[in-house]
């Protein structure tokens, strides 16, 4: 069975910085893409980044690129969203998320704040 457990997330000041984590089983995690999205209060689930299998290549969305570095460990089996000047419109829930055979698989969401 699928699991995606995200943590670390919290409240953090407007400029500060946060890392999330995403620890992935039930599948072989090393073969698969990642990405992070988040889904701030009143809108629609946002892409912000994608990992390939081996982490080799990567993308952002704009509204985070230079700011959010996506990473990986496949030896942990665990993605990574090291988020750093922070803004106040990147207070959301952060999902990370797998597809598989073509059907997507996401965590419960780990909740990010940004507040002085």
């Amino acid at each position: 069975q699928v699991q995606l457990v995200e943590s670390g997330g919290g409240a953090v000041q407007p400029g500060g910085s946060l890392r999330l984590s995403c620890a992935a089983s039930g599948f072989t995690f090393s073969n698969h893409a990642m990405r992070w999205y988040r889904q701030a209060p009143g809108k629609e689930r946002e892409y912000i980044a994608y990992i390939s299998d081996n982490g080799d290549r990567r993308n952002y969305a704009d509204s985070v690129k230079g700011r959010f570095t996506i990473s990986r460990d496949n030896a942990k089996n665990t993605m990574y969203l090291q988020m750093s000047s922070a803004k106040a419109e990147d207070t959301a829930v952060y999902y990370c998320n797998v597809m598989l055979a073509g059907r997507d698989s996401w965590g419960q969401g780990t909740q990010v704040t940004v507040s002085s």
